[in-house]
């Protein structure tokens, strides 16, 4: 009986599939709790490209808010396909999608080109359909991403967030009178601290819901210095659904598509990145074709989001960082604010009252969040071998390229605009230098040496053959000496004398 009671737990999983960390299911109120939590983490990002793109279109507050809330309704269904996935569509990986960075300066050209806000609409379904042609070739470059280059992108991913939280902390707006006053960046810090303090906290649900309750800490810190301003929540609609193509049907420009295949190119090399970092900090597998159901999804979400009057879909990095400080790994609690995402949409009230949380606060907490990210790609590279390869000088080279556009915002502002376009932004600059060096050191070996420069001779000690042959046994190193096995010392002869001979 026994023999058989022991054996049965290994009959039993015989064959079975392991269960991987992301399809974790939590209790539906975690769930809703984490998931809000990365709502209020991605919020100011993605309602920061509709208010520029609007700006520039000339809209009023009232288009822009149709704006801001159509990306809001179409960012949650573009996350429940990714997390959720239907066949060949969708990671089935944690992360949060919305409106692409990426895009924004190439779509206010468009705009600024006279084409409207309607060409912006055309061009990204043209681009979009075109990306999603290609996706098969970008989810081959799996075997191209060792921890070399996924830790060295990681790591850039979190450097160059580390200026919008500045920013965050700051205000927000650099034309604020108050930008960057004691008041906020103090709020930013009481804000950071409680993050920090409840993470030291023994429960393990207060622990990983830090980041949130210490955004809604921090509001209430605010509206008892009159930093938090709520009374235009009540302002507006309370429920409006996008209604398609509101801004009149799309208008197709060959230069606008041209310039919007750039921007994909560099979403899709954003997304591939991404989804490697969060499998990484999952710990799950991640394959070329799991990544080209990613992009799949990613362009799909593209292609359709302007018949409700947004533009291109990604992953969002910051919320890389939440799922690394939070240890929550599991798919469905990001499909959770997929669906609140998708009712902000919805209901422009409830936007309007997480658009109330302060900046400096979302600041504060993304010191955290962005710092989590380089410190996972840090932990990755940290496994990388270094010994006798030039595996330090392609993290070393592509870091530094990826802070060139960080450090200097204008940097490429006179190179031709598809150059700009795709390395004005540190993650791409970074994951291109990567895999061009991980390509020209690690497999491209012809006229690879032992010794080829000041960085392989600095990864470790190294002592060469021919000075090994010259010691006899007994030798021995004392008090910076050579003694030989007779206790005598030996002379060493300096390399001024030694090329004399």
């Amino acid at each position: 009986m026994n023999t058989k009671k022991k054996l049965a737990p290994a009959a039993a999983g015989k064959g079975a599939r392991p269960a991987r960390p992301e399809d974790q299911r939590l209790p539906i109120g975690s769930m809703f709790a984490y998931g809000f939590q990365h709502v209020l983490t991605m919020y100011g990002g993605i309602i920061a490209p509709p208010l520029i793109i609007g700006a520039a279109a000339g809209m009023n507050s009232q288009d822009i808010g149709l704006l801001i809330a159509a990306c809001l309704f179409v960012g949650g269904l573009a996350t429940i396909l990714q997390t959720v996935g239907i066949p060949f569509f969708g990671s089935q990986l944690p992360l949060v999608q919305g409106v692409s960075f990426a895009g924004v300066s190439t779509m206010v050209a468009i705009v600024h080109g006279g084409g409207g806000i309607q060409a912006v609409f055309g061009s990204v379904i043209a681009a979009s359909l075109i990306g999603l042609l290609i996706t098969p070739l970008f989810s081959k470059i799996i075997r191209f991403f060792p921890p070399v280059v996924t830790g060295t992108v990681i790591t850039t991913i979190g450097l160059t967030l580390m200026p919008v939280a500045a920013n965050w902390a700051m205000g927000g707006n650099n034309k604020a009178p108050n930008y960057g006053s004691m008041a906020n960046i103090g709020l930013a810090a009481a804000t950071m601290g409680i993050v920090l303090l409840l993470s030291k906290v023994g429960s393990a649900a207060i622990s990983r819901l830090s980041i949130l309750l210490a955004m809604v800490l921090g509001t209430l810190i605010a509206v008892v210095f009159g930093m938090a301003d709520f009374s235009k929540v009540g302002q507006g609609d309370i429920v409006a659904f996008p209604t398609p193509f509101a801004f009149g049907p799309p208008t197709f420009e060959v230069a606008a598509i041209i310039s919007m295949l750039i921007v994909i190119l560099v979403t899709l090399t954003e997304t591939s990145a991404d989804i490697i970092a969060v499998g990484e900090i999952v710990g799950t597998k991640v394959d070329s074709k799991r990544i080209g159901n990613g992009l799949r999804a990613d362009m799909l979400s593209s292609a359709v989001s302007p018949l409700f009057n947004s533009f291109t879909q990604s992953a969002f990095a910051q919320n890389v960082g939440l799922v690394a400080i939070t240890g929550v790994k599991s798919r469905f609690v990001v499909s959770a604010g997929g669906v609140i995402l998708v009712v902000l949409g919805l209901l422009p009230v409830l936007g309007r009252v997480v658009a109330a949380v302060p900046t400096p606060v979302l600041g504060g907490a993304g010191i955290v969040l962005f710092g989590t990210v380089a410190a996972s790609g840090i932990r990755t590279l940290s496994k990388v071998d270094y010994k006798n390869n030039m595996n330090l000088i392609v993290v070393a080279a592509s870091i530094g390229f990826g802070m060139i556009p960080i450090a200097a915002p204008t940097f490429y502002d006179q190179f031709p605009s598809w150059f700009g376009t795709i390395f004005h932004s540190g993650i791409s600059s970074a994951a291109v230098m990567a895999i061009l060096l991980n390509l020209l050191f690690n497999h491209l070996r012809a006229g690879n040496s032992d010794n080829q420069s000041v960085f392989v001779a600095g990864t470790e000690r190294l002592v060469r053959a021919e000075d090994l042959r010259c010691l006899a046994e007994g030798d021995r190193f004392e008090n910076g000496k050579l003694i030989d096995c007779d206790g005598k010392e030996v002379p060493v002869q300096s390399a001024e004398k030694a090329s004399e001979h």
